[in-house]
C-alpha cells in the first residue's frame, strides 16, 4: 500500500525550495512589472496542505515608497506567476502566493552596527582607565 504524501517528512521543504528557485527565475527573466525592480525571494513557507506559499523576499534599495511599489507589483502578478509555476511544478494543488517583505537583514545590519558602536565604546573605556 502506498503511502500518503503527507508522511514524507521533507517533501513540504522540497515544494517549498523548488517553488522559490522557480519564482526567482519568473521574477528575474520573465516578469515585466516595472514596480519589480531586484528583488530576492529569501524563503518560501508552504502551508501542510499546500494551499497557501508564503513568499519572503527582499528588495536592493531599501526605503519605504520602494517596498510598497514592489509589495504592490508582486501581488498584480501573482496570478500570472501562479500560473507560470503550475506549468513548471508537478504537485497536485497549487498554492495560492502570498508575499511578505523579509525586513531581517536590515536589522541584522542595524544590530550588527550597535554591536560594533558598544565595541569600539568598550574599547575606548578600558584604553582611558589603562
Amino acid at each position: 500500500m502506498a503511502k500518503h504524501s503527507k508522511s514524507i517528512p521533507g517533501r513540504g521543504l522540497r515544494v517549498a525550495d523548488q517553488i522559490q528557485r522557480d519564482l526567482s527565475e519568473l521574477i528575474a527573466f520573465e516578469l515585466k512589472d516595472p514596480r519589480v525592480g531586484m528583488i530576492t525571494i529569501t524563503e518560501v513557507q508552504v502551508t501542510p496542505d499546500y494551499a497557501h506559499a508564503k513568499v519572503f523576499f527582499t528588495t536592493l534599495v531599501d526605503n519605504p515608497e520602494a517596498i510598497k511599489n514592489t509589495l504592490a507589483g508582486l501581488r498584480k502578478a501573482g496570478g500570472y506567476l501562479r500560473t507560470q509555476l503550475g506549468r513548471r511544478l508537478t504537485i497536485h494543488t497549487l498554492p495560492e502566493l502570498h508575499f511578505v517583505h523579509d525586513n531581517s537583514t536590515a536589522r541584522g545590519i542595524e544590530m550588527s552596527r550597535l554591536i560594533d558602536e558598544a565595541n569600539a565604546t568598550r574599547a575606548k573605556d578600558s584604553d582611558d582607565e589603562a
